[in-house]
């Protein structure tokens, strides 16, 4: 198709030099205007002379902000329709689509043009030499806000006489026939085997020079859809491999393996189309020198997640536990007790993460929606760990201590051969503390664990395993390091009175954890429900305290009362609706209006720039950010002048379309902000921790042309 164009282009343009200057342009229909486009019937000569076809084309201009639709529009749309009927020497006419464009509007991806588009077309003379009459009616669907169905009638005679070109005509047409894919070899494109995956399809593709923006369109049978590739480049950006999702199936779905598509890739303005036969079904897994990166950017985002505001909670315990290492040379126990203790608690870590990788399959098996840190927007999970914590600021405080039963003491002594038991439960107590930062580690998302989320929960539960596998260790490393080198635990200070304090210290920096869990708690139930799980765990506080100061009588009775009380407070918030909860907006000089994701690209088109904020009450990073950058100007005066629209998409509750909205950026935790405007209007992705200048620069580069 595009060579019999550039043969046809090049025989008029040979003739338009040749013509004189004062020789009639080429044959078009004057322009026809519809509410989004106006569009008329171009030809690239004036008469038939003794072509055998001729090189014509469906011009059509789009209103801004208006779009229209690819032989395959995706998720909504339609093609155009063309009716030659009442056409005179006309053969069969064949219409070809320039390569097209991706496009997200409404959680839909659609795919087309904007501004202009020519569709070339090829008018086959049926008797050569003589007149040609074209009758043409087009409808072409537009769309912006809403879809409207364009429709034009056009007439045009080709005289029989001389086919004199026009150069301008000649060139728009071929620039556009040159736009249509072909098999690649002017591009130095080439689509290479095409096999079947778990979820869609695995496609490479070779470049003769860099890719630097490819995507892929896949047509395949009725009913199929799929979604925009994720793609790996390699050899310097010459070859590439796509993974590409079937988001949408035939009922019953049809296998993949064995069945026909036509791809279309299309890199800036190279493209190539090729038809292929899907191969047999394939492995996923990256190759291995992807894999040790993303393992690596696993370990390091683990290691990191020690650092982060939503681990500061639980750095007590572990400053207590190391201080507690740095007094026990010289109590007199071994440096192998000390390295089964830290091996413990990395233990826990470890095995928490993998628990939490368990959690992540299970929910994807049942099609469920997953994330990191959605544990925190269940009131049961609050209440839970809000009476953990309290447990645990009360037990540095003395009010009571976890000792085994005599037997399991005696035992316990008589392996470790000391002839005394290991105090405070042996490894349990260790191991059951790394379980416990796990759980309270999980709020938010620190750098490099983002990445590696979005690659492990798109992918399979090997993946996830590895993946959550990799950041538990990054995360449990301290621990291993201390344990590998025991003579790190010299360099604390010794113990003495000082750790008393610090005991009392820390309880208290627990019991203070415990009040923000139960804020987060007044947020998704009613503020009754949070007051009394608040008074109840007052009560264990009350229980234990008079226990530890009774006889043995009062002990058991306050121990079965503390259990109750727990009970009761883990049980309270199921007793109550949460649709009853109240949520004030917190106070903010920003004009914060609530996310919708519907909305972006209609405020975009106005020239606005969206700021959108994913948060949740439960995200000590995100608290951070706002604290540090967000609420803070120059970044808020900003957000607040006339033609930014800043969006907060409130995650503390589930919130399915906010799930969604991450999941379709790849991103399966928060804190998320992401800028979008003219400049952008695909989005800016900002990073996990917040800085003045990144978030101003993404503001100005959305801007784009209308700064």
């Amino acid at each position: 198709m595009t060579r019999g164009f550039a043969v046809l282009i090049a025989v008029a343009l040979g003739l338009a030099a040749l013509a004189r200057s004062g020789a009639a342009e080429a044959a078009a229909t004057p322009w026809q205007e519809a509410k989004g486009a106006s569009a008329r019937l171009v030809t690239a000569v004036d008469g038939t002379g003794g072509l055998a076809e001729i090189p014509a084309g469906l011009h059509i201009r789009l209103d801004p902000h208006w779009k229209t639709y690819w032989r395959s529009p995706g998720d909504a749309g339609l093609p155009p329709a063309l009716d030659w009927s009442g056409s005179n020497n006309l053969g069969t006419p064949t219409l070809a689509y320039p390569a097209p464009h991706r496009f997200q509007l409404f959680g839909l991806e659609t795919y087309g043009y904007e501004t202009e588009v020519v569709f070339p077309l090829t008018l086959p003379v049926a008797q050569a030499g003589q007149p040609q009459h074209l009758s043409l009616a087009a409808t072409v669907l537009v769309c912006s806000d809403i879809c409207i169905p364009a429709s034009f009638s056009f007439t045009l005679d080709l005289p029989a006489g001389a086919a004199t070109p026009d150069p301008d005509s000649a060139n728009l047409i071929n620039r556009y026939a040159n736009a249509v894919p072909g098999d690649g070899s002017a591009a130095g494109l080439a689509i290479g085997p095409v096999a079947a995956t778990e979820k869609g399809l695995r496609v490479e593709a070779t470049a003769r020079e860099p890719f630097e923006a490819p995507d892929i369109f896949v047509e395949g049978a009725p009913g199929d859809a799929f979604a925009a590739p994720r793609i790996v480049p390699s050899e310097g950006g010459r070859r590439l491999v796509a993974e590409i999702d079937r988001i949408q199936a035939a009922d019953p779905p049809a296998a993949l393996a064995g069945s026909p598509v036509t791809l279309t890739l299309v890199d800036g303005p190279r493209s190539v189309e090729a038809k292929a036969t899907v191969g047999p079904a394939v492995a996923t897994a990256p190759d291995a020198g992807a894999w040790l990166g993303i393992l690596g950017v696993a370990l390091l985002g683990g290691l990191i997640l020690n650092l982060m505001p939503c681990v500061l909670p639980v750095l007590s315990l572990k400053l207590l536990s190391i201080v507690k290492l740095g007094g026990v040379e010289a109590g007199g126990r071994t440096p192998r007790r000390q390295r089964l203790g830290l091996l413990a608690t990395a233990a826990g870590i470890v095995v928490s993460f993998l628990a939490l990788a368990a959690g992540a399959i299970g929910l994807k098996a049942a099609g469920a929606s997953v994330g990191w840190g959605i544990q925190f927007q269940e009131p049961v999970f609050l209440a839970a760990m809000a009476v953990i914590v309290t447990l645990f600021g009360c037990n540095l405080l003395g009010l009571f201590e976890v000792t085994l039963p005599g037997r399991a003491m005696d035992a316990a002594a008589r392996a470790s051969g000391t002839g005394r038991p290991e105090p405070e439960g042996g490894l349990v107590a260790p191991f059951l503390t790394g379980a416990f930062a796990t759980l309270l580690a999980t709020p938010c998302s620190a750098p490099f664990v983002g990445t590696a989320l979005g690659f492990a929960l798109s992918r399979g539960p090997a993946e996830i395993g590895a993946i959550f596998a990799a950041l538990g260790l990054g995360m449990a490393l301290p621990y291993l390091l201390i344990a590998a080198v025991p003579g790190l635990a010299r360099l604390l200070p010794r113990p003495g009175r000082w750790m008393i304090w610090l005991k009392a210290l820390l309880g208290i920096a627990l019991f203070g954890t415990a009040a923000w869990l139960l804020s987060i708690l007044a947020v998704q139930v009613p503020p009754a429900a949070a007051a009394a799980v608040a008074a109840v765990l007052v009560a264990i506080g009350l229980v234990l305290w008079l226990r530890r100061r009774g006889g043995t009588v009062i002990r058991r009775i306050g121990a079965a009362a503390a259990v109750g009380l727990a009970l009761a407070a883990v049980l309270l918030p199921l007793r109550f609706d949460r649709s009853d909860a109240a949520t004030p907006q917190a106070a903010s000089a920003i004009p914060w209006t609530r996310f919708d994701r519907a909305a972006i690209p209609g405020l975009v088109r106005e020239g606005k720039v969206v700021f959108v904020d994913v948060t949740a009450d439960w995200c000590l990073t995100c608290r951070v950010n706002k604290l540090l950058v967000i609420d803070r100007d120059p970044v808020a005066a900003a957000l607040g002048e006339a033609g930014v629209a800043p969006m907060l998409a409130d995650w503390t509750n589930p919130d399915q379309a906010i799930a969604d909205y991450l999941a379709a950026h790849g991103r399966y935790g928060i804190p998320f902000n992401a800028v979008y405007g003219p400049g952008a209007p695909d989005g800016i992705l900002l990073p996990e921790l917040l800085s003045t200048e990144a978030v101003l620069a993404a503001l100005k580069k959305a801007q784009g042309a209308s700064s």
